[in-house]
């Protein structure tokens, strides 16, 4: 099949730029949502993030503020991950993180391990993707890998509550679930 194909090609090969192909200069908002619609993987027109998602995240403490109204390459990088992450965790647990992940190392460290785990989970999926699959095979295909989504998430969402009480962020967490039980 054409179409799974072409998304097994791009899950092998598509990945943000790398550290070093950032760019060297400062970028204006309206630069960086350009910059930021060619570092994702997207299929359909509108996913990437707006002026005002980057706005709330900087007000979330997602990503620090612009300096100058210019973004530099930290804050290209912190987007980057953000809009990856956003579409598996909350603000809240994204936050919880990247606090922890900032005790681990500077944001290039974090930025390029980033990197190398999003480049394996996407050749990982793309290894389930088999070109001459059947039309009636489509939806077990769909349903095992919503399954593996789910599980994964599952464990995701368990490793960062233990972690987030290990490193004393829980209360992060926490108010999180309370705002969302209102």
């Amino acid at each position: 099949m054409e179409e799974l194909t072409a998304l097994k090609r791009c899950m092998e090969e598509e990945l943000p730029d790398g550290w070093e192909e950032l760019p060297g200069i400062p970028l204006y908002m309206d630069q960086v949502v350009s910059y930021l619609a060619g570092q994702m993987i997207s299929f359909e027109a509108g996913e990437g993030l707006t002026p005002a998602m980057i706005n709330n995240y900087i007000k979330d403490g997602l990503v620090e503020r612009a300096r100058g109204k210019k973004y530099e390459q930290e804050h290209l990088a912190a987007l980057t991950a953000v809009g990856v992450l956003k579409q598996v965790l909350s603000v809240r647990e994204l936050k919880v993180l990247m606090e922890i992940g900032g005790e681990l190392g500077d944001t290039r460290e974090q930025y390029e391990y980033f990197r190398q785990s999003l480049s394996q989970a996407l050749k990982d999926t793309a290894g389930q993707l088999e070109a001459d699959l059947p039309q009636s095979d489509l939806p077990k295909l769909v349903l095992s890998l919503a399954l593996r989504s789910y599980a994964s998430a599952l464990a995701c969402r368990r490793v960062l509550a233990v972690m987030a009480e290990q490193s004393g962020h829980k209360e992060l967490l926490e108010q999180g679930k309370k705002k969302r039980a209102k």
